[in-house]
C-alpha cells in the first residue's frame, strides 16, 4: 500500500514540478515567433498571419516577428493582416530580410501598421499606390513629371522641366472611371496616414508612397524617420529592439520590449494553410473550374460514368470557394460558362462549326478578364490561358472529325439499316401483305405482284410496314 502510495505522490510531484516550469517559461517570455511573408499577399497570408498572432498571444510570447519580402498583395488581405497587428496582444516587429528583399504595395502597409519596423541593409519599401482594373493610373492622367526643384530626373535641362501635376482634376475631367480611381486612390491615402500617425511615423512619405509610388532604401528610410531600426540579421534585430517601447492596442497602451538573448522560434504554414494557397492560387482556381464544367458536362453526355461527375463537383466546389475570395470579374466567370456550353451544344446542334467557335472565343476572352486585378502573382498567365484554348480547339476539331467520319459511314442500328436487306414473302400479295426479313415478320406493300416464298427486297421503311419489290419475276400463277 505504501508503495503505491509512494508512486502516486511521485507522479503528482512530477506534475506539479512540470506545470510550473511550463508557467515560469510563460512567465519568462517564452520565445520569439517569426512569421514569413514571401510574394504575394492572398487569403492564405492573411489567415497564415492572424493564426500565428493568436497563437503567439496564447503562448505569451515577447514578440512576433514578421519577416517580409514582397511584390505586394490583394487589399482585402492587407487589411486583414493590418487588423489583427493592430488588435494583437503581442509586439509585432515588422522586418524586410534579407539583403535584396523589398516590402513595395501590400508590405509598406503591413509594415506602418506593424508596432516597430526594421529593415536589412539593401531592402526597399514603398510604391504602394493602389493598382486599379486594367492597369494604368488610378487617378485616370498620364503619371506627372518630376516636379522643378525636387531633385529627380537629374540632368534634364530647365527648358525640359513641366509645370507640377495638380492632384484635383481638370474641368470636365471627372467622368466615373476617373471619379471611381480617385476614390480608391484617397481611401488608400487616408488609410496610410491613419496607420503613419498610429505609430507616429513618417506622414509625408506615406502619401508620397501611395500617390506618387515613391520609395526608399532602408538608410533612407531610417533617417527619414519610416522605420524605427536598421538591423543586420535577427540577433541584431531583437538587440536593438530590446527595451524599446511601444503602444499596444487601439488605446497605445506602453509597453516595454524584452527580446534581447531570447530563442527565436520559426512557425511555418501548416496543412492548412499550404492547401488554401494551392486553391487559391488563380491559376488553380481557373483550372479547377474548367475541370469542374467539363467534368459535369462528360457526366451529363455518358449518365452512369459517375466518376466524371464527382470529379466534375468536388473541383467545381473549390473553384467556388476560391473565387469568393479572390478578386474575380464575374462577366468573365459567366463567358467561360458560356464557351464550355457553346462547345458542348456544338455537338448536338447541326451548326456546322458556329457554336464551337463562339464557344473558343468565349472562353479565351473569359479566362483574360476573369481576375480584376493587376496584382503581381493575382492573374492567370497568358500562356495558360492560351494553352486552354488551343487544347479546346483541338478536342473540338477532334469531334468534328469524328462526327464527319461517322456521317459518311453506313447505318449499322436501327431500321433505316434495313433498306437493302434481304427477304421472304409470306404468301402471295400485292399491295399489302407480310414478308419475313431478319427472321422477323413485317408488315409489307409491294406495287409489283409478289408470289408465296419469292424473295423480296426492302426499298423503304414507313413506320411499321416495309416497302419491297420482288428480286426476280414471279412465275406463272
Amino acid at each position: 500500500m505504501k508503495r503505491h502510495l509512494h508512486l502516486a505522490f511521485s507522479l503528482v510531484l512530477a506534475g506539479i514540478l512540470l506545470l510550473g516550469a511550463s508557467l515560469a517559461g510563460r512567465a519568462d517570455g517564452g520565445e520569439v515567433v517569426l512569421l514569413q511573408i514571401k510574394g504575394g499577399i492572398g487569403p492564405a497570408t492573411s489567415d497564415y498571419i492572424q493564426r500565428g498572432l493568436r497563437d503567439a498571444a496564447r503562448d505569451g510570447a515577447p514578440a512576433v516577428v514578421i519577416k517580409i519580402d514582397t511584390p505586394g498583395g490583394l487589399d482585402a488581405a492587407t487589411r486583414d493582416i493590418n487588423q489583427a497587428i493592430i488588435g494583437s496582444g503581442v509586439p509585432v516587429i515588422t522586418w524586410v530580410a534579407p539583403g535584396g528583399a523589398r516590402a513595395a504595395s501590400a508590405g509598406t502597409y503591413i509594415l506602418y501598421a506593424s508596432h516597430l519596423a526594421a529593415m536589412a541593409p539593401a531592402t526597399s519599401l514603398g510604391s504602394a499606390t493602389p493598382v486599379s482594373i486594367g492597369g494604368g493610373d488610378p487617378g485616370g492622367r498620364p503619371p506627372a513629371r518630376p516636379r522643378p526643384g525636387s531633385g529627380e530626373g537629374a540632368g534634364e535641362g530647365e527648358g525640359d522641366k513641366a509645370p507640377a501635376a495638380s492632384d484635383d482634376p481638370a474641368p470636365g475631367e471627372a467622368q466615373e472611371g476617373n471619379a471611381m480611381s480617385r476614390k480608391v486612390l484617397n481611401d488608400a491615402v487616408a488609410y496610410m496616414r491613419g496607420l503613419a500617425q498610429l505609430r507616429g511615423r513618417n506622414v509625408e512619405f506615406a502619401e508620397a508612397a501611395v500617390r506618387q509610388a515613391s520609395t526608399l532604401t532602408a538608410q533612407e528610410a531610417l533617417e527619414a524617420g519610416v522605420i524605427e531600426i536598421l538591423a543586420r540579421d535577427l540577433d541584431d534585430l531583437l538587440a536593438q529592439a530590446d527595451g524599446r517601447e511601444v503602444g499596444m492596442g487601439e488605446r497605445g497602451t506602453p509597453t516595454t520590449l524584452a527580446t534581447a538573448g531570447r530563442s527565436v522560434r520559426a512557425v511555418e504554414p501548416d496543412w492548412r494553410n499550404r492547401m488554401l494557397a494551392i486553391i487559391t492560387d488563380p491559376s488553380i482556381a481557373y483550372l479547377l473550374l474548367l475541370v469542374g464544367l467539363y467534368g459535369l458536362i462528360f457526366e451529363g453526355y455518358s449518365p452512369g460514368a459517375i466518376v466524371p461527375g464527382v470529379v466534375g463537383a468536388i473541383s467545381l466546389l473549390l473553384a467556388a470557394y476560391a473565387l469568393q475570395v479572390l478578386p474575380v470579374n464575374y462577366v468573365g466567370v459567366a463567358l467561360i460558362v458560356l464557351g464550355v456550353g457553346l462547345m458542348a451544344a456544338e455537338m448536338f446542334v447541326p451548326s456546322f462549326g458556329a457554336l464551337g467557335i463562339g464557344g473558343i472565343v468565349a472562353l479565351v476572352v473569359g479566362s483574360l478578364m476573369l481576375f480584376d486585378t493587376d496584382v503581381p502573382g493575382f492573374g492567370v498567365p497568358g500562356r495558360l490561358v492560351l494553352g486552354v484554348g488551343a487544347a479546346s480547339g483541338l478536342a473540338f476539331l477532334g469531334v468534328l472529325s469524328l462526327a464527319m467520319r461517322a456521317r459518311k459511314r453506313p447505318v449499322v442500328t436501327g431500321v433505316d439499316e434495313l433498306l437493302g436487306d434481304p427477304g421472304h414473302a409470306i404468301g402471295a400479295f400485292q399491295g399489302k401483305g407480310k414478308v419475313r426479313v431478319r427472321g422477323e415478320v413485317w408488315q409489307a406493300w409491294s406495287e409489283q405482284p409478289v408470289s408465296d416464298g419469292q424473295a423480296v427486297r426492302v426499298l423503304a421503311v414507313d413506320g411499321l410496314t416495309l416497302r419491297v419489290a420482288p428480286r426476280e419475276p414471279a412465275g406463272p400463277a
